[in-house]
């Protein structure tokens, strides 16, 4: 177990390689990945159990799909702060023939990354098969997934998540990142998405909701109950509140950040905004 105050460290840590790697190419997608930061560092260094190294196979550890494949930047800091490869490596983002491409992507071998998500709506498929493959295995751990509520317009996460129920994946915890926004607007605006609670409990899914989707210790508790959930005959969904381009005032309450990059002032003002904790690459 981690304390609050050194996960709270490596969230202003992340947020900064989140501003500067996305900066630095004028490309990139700062908004989702700064909302989804306390999150993905409370997973992946508090509640997953994970084995030293890394190999595709994932048997006996806990294994993660990032399915909302555009916030790259969040997972590559997360990885890297975690040792999965060099921190110096964010350097690269975005550039030709790096292991850091826009969306993650398999072929180049980087550690931490499973399947290649580019396309939303898939990571559920993939996540549900290596949840079924560990019951086959006799491998107790837990398969964890992170997806963008705007994903869910896509309909191929309605199929899984029918299946997921209808075939009781209890060892299965999907985390829907609820920030209401998308690239276009609000998700009321572009396809609403109703009462998600309501659609995934009809569907046979126990669900749990983190109103505070940006606060370690509700995180903590979150998870700590969504993993109480499992082994009991239906898959688990966390909603998780959150909000888009988080730790940054300008940021915060619009879904103009979704893909865009900083000015060199902006950066200026946000990095002011996140001072270094752990050192920049």
């Amino acid at each position: 177990m981690s304390d609050n105050k050194s996960l709270e460290n490596i969230v202003t840590q992340v947020r900064r390689d989140i501003l500067r790697m996305v900066h630095k190419v004028n490309s990139g997608h700062p908004g989702g990945s700064l909302g989804c930061a306390e999150f993905l560092v409370t997973l992946f260094n508090d509640t997953m159990k994970l084995k030293d190294g890394f190999d595709m196979d994932g048997k006996e550890e806990d294994v993660f799909f990032l399915s909302n494949g555009h916030i790259s930047p969040v997972i590559y800091s997360v990885l890297a702060h975690r040792g999965y490869f060099p921190v110096k490596e964010l350097n690269t983002f975005r550039l030709l023939n790096s292991r850091l491409q826009g969306h993650p992507t398999t072929h180049e071998g980087l550690p931490g990354i499973r399947i290649a998500s580019g396309s939303l709506g898939q990571g559920m498929s993939v996540a549900i098969g290596t949840a079924l493959t560990k019951k086959l295995n006799g491998d107790d751990h837990l398969v964890y997934s992170l997806h963008g509520d705007g994903e869910l317009q896509e309909g191929q996460n309605w199929e899984a998540i029918m299946y997921a129920a209808g075939n009781k994946v209890d060892n299965y915890i999907a985390t829907i990142d609820y920030n209401k926004k998308q690239i276009d607007g609000a998700t009321d605006d572009v396809l609403p998405l109703g009462s998600l609670r309501a659609k995934f409990e009809a569907f046979d899914w126990d669900v749990l909701e983190i109103e505070k989707g940006n606060d370690i210790q509700a995180i903590k508790d979150g998870l700590a109950e969504a993993k109480a959930r499992t082994g009991k005959g239906k898959p688990v969904c966390i909603l998780l509140h959150t909000e888009m381009g988080n730790g940054v005032d300008f940021m915060m309450g619009t879904h103009a950040w979704h893909g865009k990059a900083p000015s060199d002032e902006q950066l200026e003002s946000a990095l002011a905004q996140n001072p270094e904790t752990l050192g920049d690459y």
